[in-house]
């Protein structure tokens, strides 16, 4: 089968390979790829597709991943991290750290000319407070602000 198209809001921060992610998967109930999953799983495509509601903190780091959803987060708390890290990477000349309140936080650090490199701490809510850290490599601040940008575009 092929892969199922995936829409939505998302942020990425990080590579191919080392990243954290903020999305809000939305799959197409008329997506024809949604709809032979949906019937190989048995149910509607519209049960199947979910309402596209819940947010889902994405993570990789050296080819080990996980992921967990935020069950009750509205828009304006992704939205608001979004702001928050837009600010301080176009007002930076230093390190400074984001708050993504008791799931997620960002300490970032200059990485070479307009570049920046960050450290993602998850901690997932359901979860005995064990920590994952995620390192990624040096990140253009050009990128990052245009990617930061659509996705508060997405949000609007």
């Amino acid at each position: 089968m092929s892969p199922i198209a995936v829409g939505g809001p998302a942020l990425f921060i990080g590579t191919d390979t080392d990243y954290v992610a903020l999305v809000r998967p939305r799959l197409d109930p008329a997506d024809p790829d949604v709809r032979l999953a949906a019937e190989q799983a048995g149910v509607a495509p519209e049960e199947f597709a979910g309402p596209g509601d819940t947010w889902t903190v994405l993570f990789e780091h050296d080819g080990e991943g996980d992921g967990f959803e935020l069950p009750g987060v509205r828009d304006v708390e992704p939205a608001g991290f979004a702001e928050r890290l837009r600010v301080e990477l176009a007002a930076a000349s230093g390190p400074f750290t984001v708050d993504g309140g008791s799931v997620l936080r960002l300490d970032a650090r200059p990485a070479g000319a307009d570049a920046y490199a960050f450290t993602a701490h998850v901690t997932a809510p359901e979860d005995d407070g064990s920590l994952s850290t995620v390192e990624t490599g040096p990140l253009p601040v050009a990128g990052l602000l245009a990617d930061l940008d659509a996705f508060l575009g997405s949000l609007a």
